[in-house]
């Protein structure tokens, strides 16, 4: 097992440069951030050539990726075109989306999973084609209608919650917003749990377990639903960094200063060094949340080992 996670660790170095230089090289190619620090009208020729020595922008694209990278290693992810430093703008924003995600993915694993096996034990049944059709309809509407819809009547209309999140962004508060921004994969979750469910149930080792007169329970959580788990697994980890950096529109509609929030700013403002600073620590997101799901395939499957 050792070996492997450093094998892996080895093999996310070359995934990490890739990554990033592709997404410097797109930021990069989007447009010209000085012509967005001078506002509507345009910068004069002294002050772009000043504004792009003092940003570095004056050194092939190359070059500014090396001095980039080098940075980063040292824990400096340059400073905005406001001249707040980016790891000032991630402590405040990662904070907030981390607790946004990790509720997004409790409801995916609460929510979704149950769903997945009441469903996948009683296929054909009218609980089975209910649950069916609500997840087609919530796969169907998009994130910014549900989010809208939820915030209009729960907050608006009925005044059950707050329309927009307060800055501390509290657990309870984002609630709602954690549902909103998870029901898309929630519904994925579900839908995957019940089919893994159901073809799972008529293997020979779930027989087997029935034939020697195990109780229902235990055949259900050791065997049958361990085994079922291998690829809602695999989607939920991968949808951690999804969750994280997709985040935009449901930060946008609630008010949330998180992640999302910050991208956008960035994009907005054409702000090199936030956009490649947050989109750099959510590359490095998905590439450990890929390594942790590895290592839970041996823990659901003991005939999964690691050399």
């Amino acid at each position: 097992m050792g070996r492997y996670v450093i094998r892996r660790l080895l093999q996310m170095i070359p995934v990490f440069i890739g990554a990033t230089l592709l997404i410097f090289l797109m930021v990069n190619v989007m447009g010209d951030p000085i012509a967005g620090l001078c506002g509507d009208k345009a910068c004069d020729p002294s002050t772009a050539a000043r504004l792009k020595r003092e940003f570095g922008l004056d050194k092939p694209v190359w070059q500014q990726y090396t001095t980039y990278m080098g940075n980063v290693f040292t824990g400096d992810f340059g400073t905005a075109f406001n001249g707040q430093k980016v790891t000032e703008l991630m402590s405040t924003a990662f904070p907030v989306t981390i607790r946004l995600t990790i509720i997004a993915i409790l409801f995916e694993i609460v929510i979704g999973i149950t769903l997945g096996v009441v469903t996948g034990l009683r296929r054909g049944r009218p609980v089975d084609t209910a649950v069916l059709i609500l997840t087609l309809v919530v796969i169907a509407i998009p994130t910014f209608v549900t989010g809208l819809v939820f915030q209009l009547l729960l907050g608006v209309e009925w005044g059950w919650i707050k329309p927009s999140v307060s800055p501390e962004a509290p657990f309870d508060e984002l609630l709602l917003p954690g549902l909103v921004l998870a029901s898309v994969s929630l519904a994925y979750v579900t839908r995957l749990t019940r089919t893994s469910i159901a073809e799972n149930s008529r293997a020979d080792y779930v027989r087997t377990a029935v034939a020697k007169g195990l109780p229902r329970r235990r055949v259900i959580t050791r065997h049958l639903l361990r085994n079922s788990l291998i690829p809602v697994v695999t989607f939920i980890g991968t949808d951690v960094g999804a969750l994280m950096g997709g985040a935009i529109v449901t930060e946008r509609i609630f008010n949330i200063h998180g992640v999302g929030y910050q991208l956008y700013q960035g994009i907005l403002r054409q702000s090199t060094q936030t956009v490649v600073g947050f989109v750099t620590v959510l590359v490095l997101v998905f590439l450990v949340a890929n390594l942790v799901v590895d290592l839970l395939y041996a823990v659901l499957d003991p005939r999964i080992r690691y050399a």
